[in-house]
């Protein structure tokens, strides 16, 4: 999971709400349509620990897949949980790769992300090379959140631009230029070489219903507030206190749960057979 601040990881954190966050990655698979390699091989750039990308060895039993990620500790996590023999036949390794440098050797039959590419400034002037590294009749697919207009992310933000952190905290976090529109997506994929007909890009808004005390940052902790928390190290409990009273108001619990409204944008794109 690359990022322009290069935090560090924790999968046990980030895989504590591993349920809901796989559920998108499921929703952008449902869409990708037959591969044309036998066996496809199949890339998984921000594969974190591995848990989404073992999804891919269920669609594609033969498939030979690589998961690509920057964090030692998620690398770790998906070889130790997922690498070797799938029961299909095929074969799931996992290897260091920076989406922010990567440079594939195709052909891949798939290139996939998730929940990725928001950590990669200016993501889209890879997609000419991406899409290039397709055999033909591949398919690029990636999802990424589009939320950084929301509670979870503005009250970070303004928490971190603050007098107390903002020379701490200056340029650390995202803002909502982080990802592009949809429509913006649909004009880079089809003049990136995807068939204008073959490029599907939609967005939904999950409201996923969290349980436990403080799940809202119980869920920051594993994605979003890491870069606040790598960079002030022993300091950050004192930003995640005032961060925590802010969660609180914003998402109150209901008597079943907090509901987290979560909006996610979506791309299919096939390259012309």
């Amino acid at each position: 999971m690359p990022t322009a601040a290069d935090p560090s990881w924790d999968p046990g954190q980030y895989l504590r709400h591993a349920d809901h966050r796989a559920r998108p990655f499921a929703d952008l698979l449902a869409r990708v349509p037959d591969l044309p390699g036998r066996p496809a091989r199949i890339a998984d750039l921000g594969c974190g620990p591995g848990n989404v990308t073992a999804l891919l060895a269920g669609r594609w039993p033969t498939a030979r897949i690589t998961g690509y990620d920057n964090s030692p500790e998620m690398l770790a996590r998906a070889r130790a949980d997922h690498e070797g023999p799938t029961p299909g036949g095929g074969r799931l390794d996992f290897a260091t790769a920076d989406a922010r440098t990567w440079t594939p050797e195709g052909p891949y039959d798939l290139i996939v992300s998730n929940a990725t590419l928001q950590w990669v400034p200016d993501h889209t002037a890879s997609f000419p090379a991406w899409v290039d590294a397709l055999a033909p009749g591949g398919t690029f697919a990636f999802q990424v959140p589009g939320n950084f207009d929301s509670p979870s992310h503005r009250l970070m933000r303004e928490l971190a631009e603050s007098p107390r952190w903002k020379d701490r905290l200056a340029g650390t976090l995202r803002h909502d230029d982080a990802v592009r529109t949809p429509a913006a997506y649909l004009g880079h994929l089809i003049a990136a070489g995807c068939a204008a007909d073959e490029t599907d890009v939609w967005e939904t808004t999950y409201l996923h219903l969290l349980k436990g005390e403080d799940p809202v940052l119980d869920w920051v902790k594993g994605t979003g507030l890491r870069p606040v928390l790598t960079t002030l190290g022993a300091d950050a409990d004192a930003f995640v206190t005032d961060y925590r009273a802010a969660l609180r108001e914003a998402y109150p619990p209901t008597a079943h749960g907090t509901v987290f409204p979560f909006r996610r944008i979506f791309a299919v794109a096939r390259k012309a057979a």
